[in-house]
């Protein structure tokens, strides 16, 4: 069972957006990740994030992880290998920027970028089973530090059926660990566009779950457009506010925190606590993480670039509860409680409740 962070712990934890740092990599690329001593949110929310940066040519080596995932695609294109626990065979799904994969438990995963820019993947996921909580273990199947580097020969030998020296050579001659460099001319298998169908969907593509002209748009990734978040326990959601817009102040109504990712642009930040203490106010910019408590309030407002930002849901079927906007629970409550509520004049509260009668979580600037 998961510990649940008191109320307490979470009004003095340090919920400022932070970056990652990186773990490993060499001329392949790089992975990085959050740690629980940088952003206390996560080992309280048992969340994990990380990021992987492959150059051209570098290769993910074939891992799986104590964690289930969702993985979003930040930049270029390149494809992925999975092989799903039982699967008889790979996948090789051709990704691209805005895609978003859910991958459950102990599925095997290698990535790879055949193109002349940078592939980024963003990873999110839940580590209440893991071995860290706020941070994913990997497992190498292969490389310096793959699982079989630990077994004897005798055992990888009378796994594989092969004779001692061949088993000996087999595991011993990839030096790297983690991201490797393709020798030139080695070539990968093709990806396969039909192995995308119910693995995969791009959130700039997709039909769009709420589109505000002047103020913003929202992707929501759930069981019904994306069924294996099921297996994975998360919900997702890519939302696109526009310059100088606003995002209602709202917060999660099912006991879920929100991990979110500024993929690009920036803008101000608030979340609101118990006792309407203000836990956090900050400018948030492209490449930060940050995690909003249970049941805290947040609210965001777009610089002059507007804001683009990633995140998951810790439920596969998020549900939000906005305190502004005409779907707001300011719209539902009747005058007469609101009267009292706000200790105001009938006049006020006429007023009150004929603003925003049109807009709906977002709210573009006057």
């Amino acid at each position: 069972m998961v510990q649940r962070t008191s109320p307490a712990e979470a009004m003095s934890m340090d919920l400022s957006p932070k970056k990652p740092a990186k773990a490993y990599g060499g001329d392949g690329g790089a992975y990085y990740d959050w740690s629980p001593a940088d952003l206390p949110m996560l080992g309280a929310a048992s969340i994990g994030a990380a990021k992987l940066h492959l150059a051209a040519g570098g290769l993910s080596l074939p891992s799986y992880s104590d964690s289930a995932k969702v993985a979003y695609v930040l930049q270029g294109a390149g494809a992925c290998g999975v092989v799903l626990p039982e699967a008889a065979r790979e996948k090789v799904i051709p990704v691209k920027e805005g895609d978003a994969l859910a991958l459950p438990f102990g599925a095997v995963t290698w990535w790879h970028n055949a193109a002349a820019g940078e592939l980024v993947v963003l990873f999110l996921g839940d580590t209440s089973k893991g071995h860290r909580p706020g941070r994913f273990t990997n497992f190498q199947l292969t490389g310096a530090s793959g699982i079989f580097t630990g077994f004897s020969t005798e055992f990888v030998a009378r796994a594989w059926d092969l004779d001692q020296d061949s088993a000996a050579k087999l595991v011993s001659t990839q030096p790297g660990s983690g991201i490797v460099k393709l020798a030139e001319g080695h070539r990968m298998p093709a990806p396969r566009p039909e192995d995308r169908d119910g693995m995969v969907l791009n959130c700039l593509e997709a039909p769009l779950d709420v589109d505000i002209k002047g103020g913003g748009r929202v992707v929501v990734l759930n069981t019904a457009n994306l069924p294996l978040v099921k297996e994975v326990g998360l919900g997702a959601d890519l939302v696109r506010i526009d310059a100088h817009s606003m995002c209602s102040p709202g917060f999660s109504s099912d006991s879920a925190y929100q991990v979110t990712y500024i993929v690009r642009g920036s803008g101000r930040v608030q979340v609101v606590g118990i006792d309407g203490t203000r836990v956090l106010e900050t400018r948030a910019e492209g490449g930060c993480l940050f995690i909003v408590p249970r049941f805290f309030v947040v609210s965001k407002i777009a610089d002059d670039t507007g804001m683009e930002w990633f995140s998951i849901i810790t439920t596969p079927n998020p549900i939000f509860s906005h305190l502004a906007g005409r779907t707001s629970v300011w719209k539902a409550i009747s005058p007469a409680v609101l009267e009292t509520a706000f200790n105001t004049t009938p006049e006020m509260e006429k007023m009150f409740r004929s603003k925003r009668l049109d807009s709906e979580i977002f709210f573009a600037p006057n």
